[in-house]
């Protein structure tokens, strides 16, 4: 046996890949058995230390150590080496290809011109994160805690309060890497600073995260971007915290990511039940928990708190929704996937089962949205409209557009500020007397966020309040989801 770079053993000669799951290297198995008569070849078997046949040519790779420091990506693999080094490697099954590799014409006569190999079994992504570690060591240089044997893993991070008050997933080392597989960032690169006690988070520190959370890998770019986005001025995630108004972040995603994973924007689209839309929100909580140091009762002081806190996502129903998308309202392209940020309050239910005009239903609609936060405050805070597809075909079916929509919206979300004013009515809450003699909006230009969710039956639609905007408070912000 020779050394090749250090780390993998080949002999000299030619080397074959196999496993026995695998049609493509049962119908080469023949071939191999020929060509270990009249040619200098060692196999390489991944699962079946007998397969193709139980003979000493045949070695023993079912620990995948060989194929893993080889790069074996699909098997059959077959590979010339000279004095100990790789001079070239060809994949599959292929006649012509394998008769010009090993210079024998009639190798192969009987079998199929073509078949494509299999995967091989070390680049198995349930396999692959256990193999780099104990082959390749591990580039993770988070802080280990060992638990002692007969501490209950879910228990001992509850206990060290890591949790949210949910059970969280153990981090071990192959589920961190398999995660950090779902971005092409490296995992020591910084992705932010996290309020409110401004430390900086790795790749590896959202991932460890991620793993908690529940997430899958191809939902960590979702949450790098969702991460990212709270974590900035205008969305100012320490004041979200320090008040003790009852807001946290929602998310509102939107592009072609919301198919590829497959989440939720129909029926329960504001509740439980998808993985995706429970996790991602999740995951970026418990960073700025666990690495944020975002408690609750120590910066989070908020009076009663709300679901958002534990996590809240939207994926926005663009294909049902007879207007421009959300994030299109915010100047990205349609096609581009996004992920918003928006504090605000829990849903709250708008119920209009009878209305079947747009402008009725447009006015029961700012009914509800006038009592937003509360009845007697007006243009310092904003608000999301979630849009049910029963409700907004009413608009639709009327022809209507959403900046017709914004517009009847605005007219009626216009408040005469003596109605509102501290003591009108005996209620001391209010506006300022200044304000007195004018008329005054909800909303601030552009504060009403309007969302397209929901299942296709039933007349309600929903309210999420928010929070202080401006230079004090917090402003939507969003980012474009990238790997």
């Amino acid at each position: 046996m020779t050394e090749i770079s250090g780390a993998a053993m080949l002999p000299d000669g030619l080397v074959a890949v196999v496993k026995r799951d695998c049609e493509t290297c049962v119908t080469v198995s023949p071939v191999l058995e020929a060509l270990a008569k009249t040619a200098e070849l060692t196999v390489f078997t991944q699962d079946d230390a007998t397969f193709p046949v139980d003979a000493d040519w045949v070695i023993d790779d079912t620990d995948l150590s060989v194929s893993w420091h080889n790069d074996i990506e699909t098997v059959p693999t077959l590979i010339r080496v000279n004095d100990g080094v790789e001079v070239e490697r060809i994949v599959g099954w292929s006649v012509d290809q394998w008769r010009t590799f090993t210079g024998d014409g009639s190798l192969g006569e009987g079998l199929p011109e073509f078949r494509p190999g299999c995967g091989s079994l070390s680049v198995d992504p349930t396999i692959a994160p256990g193999l780099a570690i104990a082959f390749g060591g591990t580039s993770l240089t988070a802080r280990r805690v060992e638990f002692a044997s007969l501490e209950d893993d879910l228990e001992a991070m509850y206990d060290r309060g890591w949790t949210d008050g949910l059970p969280v997933v153990p981090p071990t080392e192959e589920r961190v890497m398999r995660m950090l597989e779902g971005t092409t960032r490296e995992a020591g690169d910084i992705v932010t600073i996290v309020p409110p006690n401004l430390h900086e988070v790795t790749v590896e520190k959202v991932a460890i995260n991620a793993v908690m959370a529940g997430c899958k890998p191809e939902y960590f770019p979702v949450v790098l971007a969702a991460l990212e986005a709270v974590c900035t001025d205008e969305f100012n995630m320490h004041g979200v915290l320090a008040t003790t108004m009852a807001v946290g972040p929602v998310f509102v995603v939107n592009g072609p990511i919301r198919k590829e994973l497959a989440m939720n924007s129909g029926i329960n689209a504001l509740g439980h039940g998808t993985r995706a839309n429970a996790t991602i929100p999740r995951a970026v909580q418990l960073i700025v928990r666990n690495v944020g140091g975002g408690y609750p009762g120590g910066v989070d002081r908020s009076t009663q708190g709300n679901p958002s806190k534990l996590g809240l996502m939207i994926a926005e129903d663009e294909e049902g929704s007879p207007w421009t998308s959300y994030s299109e309202d915010r100047g990205f392209d349609a096609g581009v996937s996004t992920v918003t940020a928006f504090c605000s309050e829990g849903p709250h239910t708008i119920v209009d089962q009878i209305s079947r005009t747009p402008e009725s239903l447009a006015k029961s609609l700012a009914a509800s949205l006038l009592s937003s936060n509360s009845p007697r405050m007006v243009m310092g805070m904003d608000a999301m409209l979630v849009l049910s597809p029963e409700h907004i075909a009413r608009f639709a079916d009327a022809g209507w557009t959403k900046a017709r929509f914004r517009e009847e919206l605005d007219s009626l979300l216009a408040v005469e500020a003596d109605t509102i004013i501290r003591g009108a009515d005996g209620i001391e809450e209010g506006m300022p007397e200044a304000f007195a003699g004018h008329t005054l909006p909800k909303f601030r230009p552009g504060g009403l966020q309007i969302v397209h969710a929901g299942g296709p039956a039933g007349l309600f639609s929903s309210i999420l309040s928010g929070w202080l905007t401006g230079e004090m408070g917090s402003v939507p912000v969003t980012r474009e989801i990238t790997a």
